[in-house]
């Protein structure tokens, strides 16, 4: 006689403590790419922003600094949009005008901070993804991939561990924020 198993026994024998332990990591590490990008285009510490391309020196705190003044979005929208791309004019537009600075790293610290913490992570999952799709959509065509890059996996990645995570967040403070009354009401804070 043949044994038949319900949705719910393997569900529970699927489920580990592991597996939950390492969704909170994968998105508490997409929270720090957002996070740590915001910090380095404040500061200009030298990854992406504040290294002379030449000498490879870096200006802490320097000129490209957004604390000192710095135009942080223009140098990715002007020169790293892909010029044979449809949608370049529209990216050297918008990085052209200050809004996107603060709109770009407003997001940024949002974003990142939302996904370490494990409060408010369906705004900043969909926020994520959206700010990814606007900078794949500034990278086509793309060079290594005719279909997808990192930016789509990122976006797809944010989506799911956060929808998938709601249910049982193993690190953050998801728990507790749950529990808000605000956040009971309002369920799209989350």
């Amino acid at each position: 006689m043949a044994t038949t198993t319900s949705d719910s026994d393997v569900s529970t024998a699927t489920e580990s403590k592991l597996g939950w332990v390492f969704l909170s990591l994968t998105r508490i590490s997409l929270g720090f790419v957002f996070l740590w990008a915001f910090f380095d285009k404040l500061l200009a510490l030298g990854y992406s922003t504040g290294r002379d391309g030449e000498t490879g020196k870096v200006d802490y705190f320097g000129d490209a600094a957004w604390i000192s003044g710095g135009h942080v979005t223009e140098g990715y929208l002007t020169y790293g949009s892909n010029p044979d791309g449809p949608f370049h004019d529209l990216f050297v537009d918008m990085g052209s005008q200050r809004w996107t600075d603060w709109l770009f790293m407003l997001g940024l610290l949002g974003i990142g901070a939302a996904l370490m913490l494990g409060i408010g992570t369906k705004i900043a999952a969909w926020s994520g993804a959206a700010m990814m799709v606007f900078m794949f959509l500034s990278a086509i065509p793309l060079d290594n991939n005719p279909i997808i890059d990192d930016h789509i996996v990122y976006a797809l990645a944010g989506i799911g561990i956060v929808y998938v995570e709601l249910r049982r967040q193993s690190i953050g403070l998801g728990g507790w924020w749950r529990n808000v009354d605000l956040v009971k009401k309002n369920g799209w804070l989350v």
